[in-house]
């Protein structure tokens, strides 16, 4: 996964400007499950990142990538990716509607119901 969002950032950063170049290039190879990088580009691009190995086989990955948009804002994007998916984090990332009021009394009454034995099928 480091490798896709690493090669999508310096794809999409570079795309149709030549004059972009690698300002900081830092990278512990993997061992024991565990690495780092931390690429950063001239045009205010980059990408960090730390992994390590999951509890449940996979590779917990904690990081953050910037791109400069078409606008000429730098947007940063802060993420987890493990065994609950990948879960990104930005103020121009959007967000859903709050669940209505009703939703929390409605799973509050699911709960109970499993823990007393009820069960649908």
């Amino acid at each position: 996964m480091k490798f896709v969002i690493l090669f999508a950032l310096v794809a999409c950063a570079i795309a149709g400007d030549d004059s972009v170049e690698v300002t900081f290039d830092e990278r512990v190879a993997p061992d024991a499950g565990a690495y780092s990088t931390n690429v950063q580009l001239s045009n205010g691009a980059g990408v960090s990142e730390a992994g390590s190995a999951g509890a449940a086989g996979q590779t917990n990955v904690q990081g953050s990538y910037s791109f400069v948009g078409d606008d000429g804002i730098t947007y940063t994007v802060e993420f987890v990716a493990n065994e609950n998916g990948f879960q990104p984090q930005g103020a121009h990332l959007p967000v859903p509607p709050p669940a209505p009021a009703h939703v929390a009394d409605l799973l509050r009454i699911a709960a109970e119901q499993r823990a007393a034995g009820i069960t649908f099928e």
